[in-house]
């Protein structure tokens, strides 16, 4: 047995030892984006439920690329257990009301907290106001707590176009359970993320993490055995290894994206110009994540 066999086999037998004690079946449907994680999760749930209808939901944010609507369409056509859930708001607006993400969501979680007032320890050591051994915010955007950084900055955004409408679909299901493709290998937030995650007050189940374990070298052999088929953006000339939100300032490689985009998707990379205006136009300035500007879009 190779160790992508054995891999397999531990993951099969997880997922159907936690069907059997929480009845993923009836409590339980799968977050799908469209992205090569969850699509080699769909397959890997049916592999270990023959049979199931656990149903797979994608939320329609309107910040999917078209290609990733399109994949999740077909898919829809054929399986009657994907959802397309429309989530509705309008991008825009939201993000103005509740604040544009930056560099990543530690980072504009604590800087929202900052412009709200906020002064706690862990802010000051983030923020280099006392020594810290940790890590902490780049010297380069140190600036953004000083008087005259206007942008308004929060790590809502996922929680209003991806969290919340989560929530709903949960209310109006009745599954309470999210299972998705996130594996510890992506790195950030998620070094740390454990297969099972439980409600701190009832202790149930909230979500499960299958794949927690697996890294992109499985997921290529998985594909590869199963002769699994995924959205065109993985395929040449494309060639994205990860979609997500387009245009994402989160994005390390974001100004490889948009060149990308500008190539063979000029209309939605017109789209991202618009909806992350402010942020690309901040990262312009002053050269972080994308080519810099001699004049800010400000100007």
């Amino acid at each position: 047995m190779t160790e992508n066999e054995f891999l397999l086999h531990d993951r099969i037998t997880k997922i159907k030892s936690i069907n059997e004690q929480h009845d993923l079946e009836h409590n339980a449907y799968v977050s799908f984006s469209g992205g090569k994680d969850s699509t080699v999760l769909h397959y890997l749930i049916d592999e270990a439920l023959p049979n199931n209808r656990i149903p797979r939901v994608f939320l329609n944010t309107g910040i999917e690329y078209k290609a990733i609507l399109k994949f999740v369409r077909e898919m829809a056509e054929k399986d009657d257990r994907f959802v397309i859930y429309n989530v509705g708001k309008n991008i825009p607006e939201t993000l103005r009301a509740v604040g544009y993400p930056f560099k990543s969501k530690e980072h504009s979680h604590k800087l929202h907290e900052w412009q709200n007032g906020s002064r706690g320890k862990s802010l000051r050591k983030y923020f280099r106001q006392e020594d810290n051994g940790f890590q902490s915010c780049p010297q380069k955007l140190m600036y953004q707590i000083e008087d005259g950084f206007e942008l308004n900055v929060s790590d809502f955004c996922c929680y209003e176009f991806k969290k919340k409408p989560a929530v709903k679909y949960q209310k109006q299901s009745g599954r309470n359970i999210t299972i998705t493709g996130m594996m510890k290998e992506e790195g950030g937030q998620r070094t740390t993320l454990n297969c099972i995650v439980t409600d701190s007050k009832s202790g149930k189940v909230k979500k499960f993490h299958p794949m927690a374990v697996l890294s992109s070298d499985f997921e290529n052999w998985y594909i590869k055995e199963n002769d699994i088929k995924l959205c065109e953006l993985y395929y040449p000339p494309y060639n994205f290894e990860r979609t997500g939100c387009k245009g994402c300032p989160y994005n390390l490689y974001l100004q490889k994206s948009l060149d990308t985009m500008e190539r063979l998707l000029p209309q939605e990379k017109k789209q991202c110009e618009m909806i992350w205006k402010p942020v690309y136009a901040e990262y312009r300035r002053i050269g972080y994540r994308l080519k810099k500007n001699e004049v800010s879009l400000f100007d």
